[in-house]
């Protein structure tokens, strides 16, 4: 007997298929932000400045190899924040990652913050913030982590 849950991505009822994959996300920060974002991406992930179209007003792009998945404009003044016409009700921004052990030991070497979670069905995750505040969650599947936080550990990060 054929199993007749379809799981959304395969079902036959589905709409046209207008969303083909992620492309980039944006943060919003001041002209002054910019090299410490530019630094913390480069040093916790390895992403690395490259072109950007000629828009109006300073910002970089931080490619993962060819692709400029981080756009980022200074679009306020050094402690400013825009309220119009954005919500500011990002959580957070997910990575799904490997090599847990050593990216915990790249955080602790660069003396960067971040919180565990270990969590039964949901693996082990790490949350840290970016310079300008904005939450990153690293996703480690079915990576064990000898001296990470015990199974059923919350990180404080997912609770705000």
């Amino acid at each position: 007997m054929p199993d007749t849950a379809a799981s959304p991505a395969s079902s036959t009822n589905a709409a046209p298929k207008f969303f083909q994959g992620f492309l980039h996300f944006n943060i919003r920060c001041s002209e002054e932000d910019l090299p410490a974002i530019e630094k913390f991406y480069g040093d916790v992930l390895d992403l690395k400045k490259g072109p950007r179209p000629n828009f109006v007003g300073a910002g970089i792009w931080l490619y993962y190899g060819d692709d400029p998945i981080l756009h980022v404009g200074a679009r306020f003044k050094k402690g400013e924040q825009i309220k119009d016409y954005h919500s500011g009700s990002l959580d957070h921004i997910a990575w799904k990652a490997s090599g847990a052990v050593e990216f915990r030991k790249r955080l602790k070497k660069l003396d960067i913050e971040f919180e565990e979670q270990n969590i039964k069905d949901a693996g082990y995750q790490v949350f840290l913030y970016d310079p300008v505040g904005t939450k990153l969650e690293f996703n480690f599947v079915n990576e064990h982590v000898p001296d990470a936080v015990p199974l059923g550990t919350t990180a404080q990060a997912n609770l705000r």
